[in-house]
């Protein structure tokens, strides 16, 4: 049968309308444009049909009345400026999209306070949050995600709530040894957010690492994660007489090594630097920085893969935790002697 012309837009197709053209009650149209499996395959060929032939869109209003849901879950991040945290949330909308699910994003700046707040207000108008390395002590976080659930965790875990995660602690005991096999024995490490769980599994990395290699001298230079950061860093680090600095992240290897070349420091001659995520920007610097990179566009697919099984009443899958690969560029070279 050919498709009548498309209705005056002035006069919008209705729900009523593909009910009379299919002749079947409102509720069997609603079910079978849902996917309720209740509904008579035949049947649901013939209202779809008839919705074809009118055009008809269904509110996204309306769709979620219908289903109790709002189509949107809530991802609250620490820091959008930074790139690693952007790339996650390119991965998670992407996949999010092609379930025809919307993201609300929300930045909590850093804020353990505002994090807190986010989590209560997002969680009531979406139907799940994913919390993408949150802030909060360990405590507070287990006692936070009951309240919030569904809920899935990107860089933390609790319980048996789903998560998914790189793991920073191996990442930067490679880091660490490929400037020791450099013959590098005087090092500093610039340290992120004191809150911060990846940082101290950083920390732990390094007391581990000293503890295996008494040759070696890790001094930790308190800093921050972006580049003003790393830049504000740059005397400290000069001064310490390091020959190697392992900064907490690309941004702040980036701040870094801007400020010591600015000063005159050839690296890697005079100064080996490693950053860590590997962010586009990382393989443009001059010279291109070594780095670990993580797979933070996969992360945030799978963080949403998790979500969507919640969401659908299915067993989420098992705990993800993916190992950052040490990427050797020109920013390390042998230690100078």
């Amino acid at each position: 049968m050919p498709r009548p012309p498309r209705a005056d837009r002035s006069t919008r197709v209705t729900i009523a309308d593909v009910a009379a053209r299919a002749g079947v009650s409102l509720s069997t149209v609603s079910r079978a444009l849902n996917g309720n499996p209740t509904v008579d395959p035949a049947l649901a060929e013939r209202v779809k049909a008839a919705a074809d032939a009118l055009d008809y869109t269904a509110s996204p209003v309306a769709r979620s009345l219908v289903l109790g849901r709002t189509q949107t879950v809530a991802v609250i991040v620490p820091d959008l400026g930074n790139p690693t945290f952007q790339a996650i949330l390119r991965g998670l909308s992407h996949a999010a999209a092609a379930d025809d699910y919307h993201v609300l994003v929300a930045d909590s700046a850093e804020s353990v306070e505002e994090e807190r707040v986010l989590a209560g207000t997002t969680r009531r108008r979406t139907d799940g949050v994913i919390l993408c390395a949150p802030r909060l002590p360990q405590d507070e976080l287990d006692r936070l995600v009951g309240g919030l659930r569904p809920v899935v965790l990107i860089n933390r875990t609790s319980g048996e709530v789903p998560s998914v995660g790189a793991d920073y602690r191996t990442a930067l005991s490679t880091e660490l040894a490929h400037l020791h096999e450099l013959g590098h024995r005087r090092i500093v490490f610039l340290a992120g957010a004191p809150g911060s769980v990846a940082n101290t599994a950083r920390l732990d990395a390094i007391a581990a690492f000293v503890a295996e290699h008494p040759d070696t001298e890790v001094a930790e230079i308190p800093c921050g994660v972006d580049f003003e950061a790393g830049a504000a860093a740059g005397t400290a680090v000069r001064a310490s007489g390091a020959t190697a600095a392992v900064a907490f992240n690309d941004l702040v290897a980036m701040g870094l090594l801007s400020a010591v070349q600015a000063d005159g420091c050839r690296v890697p001659d005079d100064l080996s630097i490693v950053g860590f995520d590997d962010i586009p920007f990382a393989r443009y610097t001059t010279p291109p920085l070594t780095t670990a990179a993580v797979p933070a566009t996969e992360l945030g697919a799978q963080a949403w893969a998790r979500m969507r099984e919640l969401l659908e009443g299915a067993e989420p899958g098992h705990p993800l935790t993916v190992l950052p690969e040490l990427t050797i560029r020109g920013t390390t070279g042998r230690a100078r002697t």
